[in-house]
This record gives C-alpha cells, structure tokens and sequence, in this order.
C-alpha cells in the first residue's frame, strides 16, 4: 500500500491530470489521512524527474539551434581547402555526447580566406564547478604554424631613410587668475544692555523704577547673600594689594639683539582703472587701523591727461579691509596732500592739484568736501603741503605750494586766506614750496619749507620785521641738487630736522646753517622720507627704484640698516603708524601705481633701545659743536685773508698816497692865492670908487 502511494504521488508530480484520473479509479486511495505521507514523497519525485526532462529538453534545443546556425553559416562562407583549416574544422566537428558551453564568435581575416570561426569548448559535468589543479609540466608546443612560400617572394626590403624625431616636451604658458575673495567687516554697537524692552536706559525715571522692582524680587536678594562674601574678599586684596604697582620699572627695557627686518602685511590697491601716484599717506592720530591717502598725477604733461576726465577720488582705508576703502574722497579736484585733524580727528585739511583748500568733515558731508576755498584768492599751482596749526579752536590751518605763497587759512571761512607770505630771500628772489613741516612743540610760529630750488627756509613770524621773518640755510654745498621732497623735525629732538631731497638725506640743526649730517648718495633718486616715531635714530628713506632704505644712527652712520625691496615700480610716499609713546611698527608705502604695501617692521628697529634717546642727542649735539667749530676756523681764515689782501694793498698803495696829497696841496695853494688874488682886486676897486666919489663933491662945492 505505500509503494501505492508513492507511485501515485509520483503520477500526480509528473502530471496533475494524470494524478487526479489514478485516485478516481483506485476507490481504497481516496482516504488521504492513511497514504498521505507516501503520496507526499511520490509527488516530490515526480516533480524533480520532470523538471529535470524539461530542462534537458531546452539544453538539447539549444545545441540543435546552435548546429543549425554552424551549418548555415559554413553554406555562406567560402571555406578554405588549405591544410590547416580543413584540420581546425576536423577537430571540431568531433561532438561528444556531453554538453558544451559557447564562446563569442570573432571574426578572422587571413590572406587566403575570409571566415567566421566559432570555438566550442566541451567539459563533462561533472568537471563544472571543480577547483583548478595547476601542476608544473615540461614544455610542449600547442600549434606550430609554418612559413607560406607564397608570401616570401612578395616580402620587400624597406630602403634606410632618415628620419628626425624631436622629443624635446612641448612647453607652454598658462596664467591663471583666482578670483579674489571680497570680505567685508559686520559690527553691533552695544552701548548698555541687559534692560528690557519697556525699559528705555536713557529714561532715570524708568531706570529707578525698574531698579526697586528688580531689588525687591526674592532672587535678586538671595543672588546679593551668595555673592557678597566673594566681593568683600576682592575688595579686601585689592586694598591689601597695589595692583597697578610696576615692580621692575628701574629695571629699563632690555637690548634686542634680533636682526633687523620687515615683512608684507597687505596690500592696498586703486580702484580706479587710472594708474595714479600716491602722493601722501597719513595715519588716524587715534585709531591705528585707519589711514587715508591722496591719489593724483603730478607728472607734467603726463600723456594720461589726454584720456577722458582723470578720476579725482582719494580713500581712507582700513588696514584690516584691504579689498574695499572704508570712505571714498570725492574734491572737485584730485588731492596732493591731506592732513587728519588732531583736536577733532573727524575732520580732514587737503590740498588740491588746482591750488583749492578743501576741508572734509566725516561726521557731516562725508564723501563731499563740507568747505572749499576760491579759486581767486587760492594758490595757482598744486597745494603741496598743508598743515593744522597750534590754535585755541583748533580751525586754523597753512598751506604752501610752489607759486611760492605760504598762505594761512580758518576752516570756517574759507573765502579767503587770513594771512599770506611769499617766500623770497634778500634779494627778492621767490622760491618755490614743494614740502612744509609744522610742530607745535619747536614753537607755535615756526615753520620750515623745503623748496623747489633745493634750498630751506626757516620761517618765523615773531620777527616778521626783518625780511618777513625768513632765514635761509646753506645755498652752497649744503644745498641739495633737487627739489626738497620732504622735511621733518626729530619726534624726540625737536631742533633738528631731516631733508629729502636729490640722491641723499641730510640733517640739519636750527643754530646752523649748514648740514650736520649726511647720508652717502645713494643709487637711485629719492622720492619721500621720515622719522620712525618711536626710535629717535631711525628714519626712512624712499627711492625710485621701488626699494626703502631704513637707517639706524644708532648703531651705525655709514651705511644703511636694512633695505626692503617693495617692487619694481617708483615709490612716491612713505608714513609710520603710532607717536612717541606707542605705535612704530606699521610702516605704509605709496608708489606710482596707486598701490600701497603696508609692512611690520622687527622690534629691533620699532622698539626703543636703551639709552638710545641720551645717545642720539649727545651724538648730534657733538655734530652741531664740530659744525660751529668748522664755521668759526672758515671765519677766522676769512678775516684774516681779508686782513692780508688790505695790508698788501696798503703797500702797493703807498706812493700813490703821497702824489695824491702833494697834488691836493698844490690845489689848495692854488685856491688860496687865487682867493687872495681876488680879495686884492676887490680892494683897489672899492678904494678907485671911493677916490671918485671925493673928487666930484670938491668940485660942487667950488661951483
């Protein structure tokens, strides 16, 4: 009855139909509760033998089709009868009885026939899916393929030819320009917080009344119990202890031994297309991260005034914002000079290319200039300087330019000038101002003037009476070759003072008329200079050949310090951040191009040395004593020749004294008897007249 059972499960897997025909015919196997399990293995079985003969069926499809498409393809392909190829096709029409797997068919071209060769590769079974077994055997040849004798009559020597290679790499140039990355500073003002909204601080009343609230709340007063003790603590080291006590202040400051240097920060360029020189740079006096700067073209028929109309705008740049200024300068006219107020640093004096005076209030007009001068009563060349003056409202300010006028000027009345001078010497001669320098702590009505010609001039209006108050120094050796660029007074030493000018830097002192000092001259001409603020024995020298040279007479006076190479390009201006007190390390330079480089100098030549300012002052007052004793040898040799050229003369002249006073006698002689002369024939006359006149009162009388 299993056996059954089996047989018939195994019908019904071959065959459902089949399976349900057998259980209507056999009665006793409709109780499925009894054969059920032997009917399960039947059907199992039956349905592996019949998946099996299916696919057994679409494998022998599938090489039936495949010898199908072989034959039809040898019909069109012109087989060869070579001995090679009727081989080929003889081992591979031997078909085993196993099945074979497929590769894809290529397509092979040879001299002597043209056909598609389809490779079958045979493998048992059971050989699918084995490991590979991989042994060392000796080597056997697989195919030998001999020589065509046909081929080798056609075969042809190729002639030698020459032929040139160049392996040399291809080189070229390629540019790239990143885009630049614009940043830009945010900023909140927080004058007083923490108050709400409905609470206005401005108000004392709502402030009080907020106050009593917030003190009668019960956290306020236990936040007041918990922080008390730590206050009185504070408060009493605070009295136990001076804080602001400087233990080490008789200590000084220790010598540097660093190697003087200076490094690029940033670098502020022109937005304007227009290439324009940087003709003056001047720092905030308060805040160290703002500077402002004048941008024009002061070269003489410079061919950029042919262009269309020259962009007039200076800036006032951030040196944390080097992308974008922070305010934009728009004069009627481009600037030469432009100067910060020091009593109200909102306010800005500049000097203008057409000789106007523009002054500049930030906190008001802004970018326009608030007040500016006319045309008729200004200067009629480029403004080339201007200062603030010593004032009780701080309003007054001076100018000079090379018309030769020094012309003073009060901000709020800009009409006209308060007070003119023409710089002339003794002779009338006018001299052109090309630099002015002003300190107010040399004295409040002195004044020196680099000008034009070389030359400078001290001017001082306490003694306006004798020639106006002008002095002039050295026109002969001391004189430099070219227009004074620039003029300052020592921050430290205020009565001497520094010129630039032609190929050299000279240092003057106001007792003398000559130069006490002078650098050697350098390679290329000098553009602009000045005094470090902090060091009392370093200033700045810059030269046309984009290169500023930093002396230091401090440790040397032969040679300069050290000399940072800028760029290619002339320098125009040069200006050092901070006063006397802090502040020397920031160093701005302008050149032709309108670019400013804003460089940080070493400590070894912005910090202040030890003993330097003793050291500087006993070095230059020995310069002005050597000085005054070279001026008092010259004088004395000169007197003394002059003495000698009159005793020579005295000597020469003898003998023509003696002719000249015997000659005098004689004339005197001669006037004398000449007058004696007369005097007698005066006599005779009066005494004939006499005579005559007795004669005739005789005669009447007889009558």
């Amino acid at each position: 009855m299993g056996f059954t059972g089996i047989a018939v499960g195994t019908l019904m897997g071959l065959s459902t139909k089949l399976g349900s025909n057998v259980l209507q015919k056999v009665p006793y196997m409709r109780q499925p509760w009894e054969h059920v399990l032997f009917m399960g293995v039947g059907a199992g079985l039956g349905s592996y033998l019949q998946n099996k003969y299916h696919r057994d069926l679409e494998e022998v499809e599938e090489l039936r089709l495949y010898l199908e498409r072989r034959e039809d393809v040898n019909k069109k392909a012109k087989r060869c009868d070579c001995n090679l190829c009727c081989d080929h096709w003889s081992r591979k029409d031997a078909i085993h009885g196993s099945l074979s797997i497929r590769r894809q068919t290529q397509r092979v071209e040879t001299l002597d026939c043209r056909m598609e060769l389809a490779y079958l590769y045979t493998k048992q079974r059971e050989s699918f899916g084995r490991y590979c077994d991989f042994r060392n055997v000796d080597a056997k040849v697989l195919e030998s393929i001999p020589c065509t004798d046909a081929l080798e009559n056609d075969y042809v020597r190729r002639r030698p030819m020459v032929t040139r290679l160049d392996t040399t790499p291809h080189m070229s140039e390629h540019e790239v320009n990143t885009e630049r990355l614009v940043t830009k500073h945010s900023s909140m003002r927080h004058v007083e917080g923490g108050w709400p909204k409905d609470v206005d601080p401005a108000e004392q009343s709502d402030v009080q009344r907020f106050r009593k609230k917030a003190e009668k709340d019960d956290d306020y007063k236990q936040a007041v119990k918990s922080l008390g003790p730590v206050v009185d603590r504070a408060l009493k080291q605070n009295n136990t202890i001076n804080i602001y006590q400087d233990y080490f202040a008789h200590m000084g400051e220790a010598a540097t031994t660093e190697q003087p240097s200076a490094k690029g920060l940033a670098v502020f360029r022109d937005p304007e297309p227009v290439k324009r020189t940087v003709s003056q740079i001047d720092w905030h006096p308060e805040s160290p991260q703002k500077m402002a700067a004048c941008y024009c073209i002061l070269n003489f028929q410079d061919p950029k005034f042919a262009s269309a109309r020259l962009p007039a705008n200076s800036y006032i740049w951030d040196v944390l914002n080097p992308n974008t200024p922070e305010t934009t300068l728009k004069p009627a006219s481009p600037l030469v000079c432009m100067r910060y107020n020091p009593k109200s640093v909102d306010q800005l004096v500049a000097g203008s290319y057409n000789g106007l005076i523009s002054f500049f209030d930030l906190r008001k007009s802004g970018a326009a200039p608030a007040e500016t001068s006319i045309i008729e009563h200004s200067h009629h060349d480029p403004v080339y300087d201007v200062f603030w003056i010593s004032s009780k409202t701080g309003n007054q300010c001076c100018s000079v330019s090379t018309d030769g006028w020094m012309l003073w000027w009060d901000i709020r009345h800009l009409a006209q000038p308060t007070q003119k001078l023409l710089l002339t010497d003794k002779d009338g001669l006018a001299f052109g101002g090309s630099s002015m320098e002003y300190n107010t702590e040399a004295g409040p009505t002195k004044y020196l003037v680099g000008t034009e010609q070389g030359a400078v001039l001290s001017v001082n209006l306490r003694n306006a009476k004798q020639n106006n108050g002008i002095t002039m120094y050295d026109l002969g050796a001391g004189k430099h070759h070219g227009a004074v660029c620039a003029i300052q007074r020592n921050p430290t030493h205020n009565k001497f003072f520094l010129t630039i000018g032609d190929w050299t830097a000279r240092l003057w002192c106001e007792d003398l008329k000559t130069p006490i000092m002078s650098t050697i001259y350098h390679d290329s001409y000098v553009t602009a200079g000045c005094w470090s603020p902090t060091r009392a024995g370093v200033f700045f020298v810059t030269r046309m050949d984009g290169v500023v040279d930093i002396w230091d007479f401090f440790y040397r006076q032969n040679e300069v310090a050290y000399s940072h190479k800028v760029g290619d390009v002339a320098l125009s201006s040069v200006s050092v951040q901070g006063n006397a007190g802090s502040g020397g390390k920031l160093v701005a330079v302008g050149d032709c191009n309108g670019m400013i480089s804003l460089m940080e100098l070493s400590d070894g030549l912005a910090v202040s040395q030890p003993n330097e300012k003793a050291a500087i002052n006993g070095m230059f007052e020995r310069e002005t004593k050597r000085e005054k004793n070279l001026e008092a040898k010259e004088k004395e040799l000169r007197r003394k020749k002059a003495t000698m050229e009159e005793g020579a003369a005295d000597d020469r002249g003898g003998s023509l004294k003696d002719d000249k006073m015997e000659e005098l006698l004689r004339t005197v002689d001669a006037n004398f008897l000449g007058m004696i002369k007369e005097a007698e024939d005066s006599e005779n006359k009066n005494m004939e007249h006499k005579g005559g006149d007795a004669l005739g009162g005789k005669g009447d009388e007889d009558n």
